[in-house]
């Protein structure tokens, strides 16, 4: 007689094998982590991720489970039956929250990566992002479908540094923070990339001059990754343009349509990355079709009697004068609606004259200082959180 044990032993037996599920023991029963493997995300023939090959989806996840576990939930929803994943945006295009992506818009957006920057199977990269973000997710895509050997590591500073002095890689990608921790072996990436906050003009001037390609990107959760690139060095300058008359601007990647709205906010339009146009929170100045310059977010303006501001402008231009972490914000005010403020980090208040740098409806009226600028989780200032702690009026 076929006994009920004996049937479960030859179905798990054969799931095992064919992949569909992974066993455990758990209060003295068996059970299974359901894994059933699509092929929509392929894995490519090169791919190689630190020094190992894998010949099925299955090893390659079992391996990323026992080496790098917080980069696996990730590649389990990558590689299921969905034809989508969850993703969490950062706030761009309105309050965080969690959206769908289409697999086939992970798999469109990585090729223009690659093919941008021509990226070739075996490209050596390394991620050191996590892939609870956009940013790392596609790091991951980018080095499955393109048959990239993808070195994978913590986004610990320390733990990047001990890559980055024992190999070179072709790619890479980072948030400024964690190239101004690591500037010193920055050039041994050829192509970076760098996403995830405004890239001051301090860091900027300490990798002008480093012989490798730096780039700034564009983009967000809702757009799966980057739209568009800016050089920020001079070999990467150099190579990009053609023309003096785009420095400083972002140029969209092909297929990329880009317009304003009334508010003078970015509009992008991608059938092949998003079914609907995007419509973001930042203003910008579009020089054409291809081409445009980040300015400020529309949610932080600021309205001092009658005139508008952009504290990402003001902000700009008192960089070379203040060492510490600062950022520009405002108070209610009874004569002019908002006035200007400046909340720098530390104790010591700078001392610059503003006038000399500053027009006069920009210069900060108070300065206030807060121990430690609290960061999100991509390096980002948050503003929010340190205003709520200065309880301002």
């Amino acid at each position: 007689m076929f006994r009920f044990y004996e049937a479960s032993i030859f179905f798990n037996a054969f799931a095992l094998k064919v992949g569909l599920c992974r066993s455990h023991r758990n209060n003295n029963f068996l059970t299974f982590e359901k894994k059933i493997i699509v092929q929509q995300i392929k894995i490519h023939k090169a791919f190689n991720l630190d020094g190992n090959i894998f010949e099925t989806t299955e090893k390659l996840l079992d391996f990323v489970r026992d080496n790098t576990p917080e980069h696996y939930n990730f590649l389990l929803d990558l590689f299921d039956k969905k034809d989508y994943i969850i993703a969490k945006t950062s706030g761009s295009t309105g309050k965080p929250k969690e959206i769908k992506i289409l697999k086939k818009y992970l798999i469109n957006s990585a090729k223009k990566t690659i093919d941008f920057f021509n990226l070739q199977p075996n490209t050596s990269a390394l991620l050191n992002l996590s892939s609870d973000f956009i940013a790392g997710k596609m790091m991951w895509v980018r080095a499955i479908i393109g048959g990239w050997q993808l070195d994978v590591v913590s986004p610990e500073n320390k733990a990047i540094k001990k890559k980055l002095q024992q190999n070179n890689y072709d790619f890479g990608a980072m948030v400024p923070l964690q190239v101004d921790a690591n500037i010193e072996n920055i050039h041994k990436i050829e192509k970076l990339i760098i996403g995830g906050g405004v890239v001051s003009e301090n860091l900027q001037n300490k990798i002008y001059n480093l012989p490798n390609e730096i780039f700034a990107t564009y983009g967000m959760t809702e757009t799966v990754t980057h739209i568009a690139v800016k050089p920020l060095n001079k070999k990467a300058i150099y190579n990009f343009y053609s023309t003096t008359d785009f420095i400083g601007f972002y140029r969209v990647l092909p297929q990329i349509k880009i317009d304003c709205d009334k508010r003078n906010c970015l509009v992008i339009t991608a059938t092949c990355i998003s079914e609907n146009p995007v419509i973001t929170n930042d203003i910008v100045e579009i020089k054409d079709e291809k081409h445009f310059r980040w300015l400020g977010r529309y949610d932080n303006i600021i309205n001092s009697g009658g005139i508008k501001l952009m504290p990402e402008e003001i902000e700009k231009k008192l960089a070379p004068h203040i060492k510490q972490k600062f950022f520009i914000a405002s108070i209610p005010d009874e004569k002019l609606g908002e006035k200007v403020i400046l909340v720098v980090e530390g104790n010591n208040i700078p001392t610059i004259d503003f006038t000399s740098v500053l027009k006069k409806y920009e210069i900060p009226r108070l300065i206030f200082k807060t121990d430690k600028m609290k960061l999100t989780s991509t390096g980002k200032i948050n503003r929010k959180k340190i205003l709520e702690k200065l309880s301002l009026p």
